[in-house]
């Protein structure tokens, strides 16, 4: 679904390159977590892979094919939901389906309702976003996003804001959608508890300079639920994870 290929990239600003010679791939259908310290460079990762930036060096493709030869091949969620204020909960919805153009408003409409009504928000188009909860316009943002059509959807630490228990729920929430979207999942995240609930491979940022994502595997099958962390195998997993972005940190 997604390959990098040698590539790397520098700030303007900078005097060394943040992402340096990185290959990985991701295979289709599958959830990635990307876990590292902050700052380290997993949202410039993002911001290659939907086109906002340009390698320094190497290639990105998506499905074999160089992503400058493509359109609408990813959908990207930031932290933030950045629902626009002036504009309803459906009409911000709408808009990647208006920016590709194409269908009508009936069409237009009757696709923001459907994916209105699957994140559980339906009945909520004729809103604002300040009169939804910070769990409900992650939702919506989220429909947002599955309506740009794209089967690779990066996620960017979309739960971070969130409290404890809302976070908890989005994150059930999230593995039901993915199950049911069979969608191709990257997760920035620099909570390690979440990427092993979430991902059947957590790819782990080391250092920075970004050389490698080293791959680490989740022993646990789907579907999920929160007891199944306190398997021996996954909080041992937790703490070797721990263990190696805390190298990372300087007291």
């Amino acid at each position: 679904m997604l390959r990098f290929e040698h590539v790397s990239y520098r700030y303007p600003s900078e005097d060394f390159d943040i992402i340096d010679d990185l290959s990985f791939s991701v295979e289709p259908g599958s959830f990635h977590c990307i876990v590292g310290v902050s700052g380290c460079g997993k949202s410039t990762i993002f911001r290659l892979t939907n086109g906002l930036l340009q390698p320094k060096a190497g290639e990105i493709t998506v499905g074999g094919t160089p992503i400058g030869q493509l359109k609408q091949y990813c959908g990207y969620m930031p932290q933030r939901d950045l629902l626009f204020p002036w504009r309803t909960v459906g009409q911000n919805l709408a808009l990647p389906l208006e920016l590709r153009g194409g269908l009508s408003r009936a069409q237009v409409r009757e696709q923001v309702e459907a994916a209105l009504s699957d994140v559980g928000l339906a009945g909520c188009g004729d809103k604002r976003p300040e009169e939804l909860s910070g769990g409900m316009r992650q939702r919506a943002a989220f429909a947002r996003t599955l309506l740009t059509g794209s089967d690779l959807l990066l996620l960017d630490e979309p739960f971070s804001a969130l409290d404890f228990l809302t976070r908890i729920a989005m994150q059930e929430w999230l593995l039901a959608q993915w199950q049911r979207h069979k969608k191709t999942i990257l997760f920035i995240t620099h909570d390690v508890e979440e990427a092993v609930f979430l991902s059947d491979r957590v790819l782990v940022v080391e250092s920075t300079p970004i050389h490698t994502l080293t791959p680490v595997e989740v022993p646990a099958a789907y579907p999920r639920s929160r007891e199944c962390l306190a398997r021996p195998e996954l909080a041992e997993l937790k703490e070797q994870l721990i263990a190696i972005l805390r190298k990372q940190v300087t007291p």
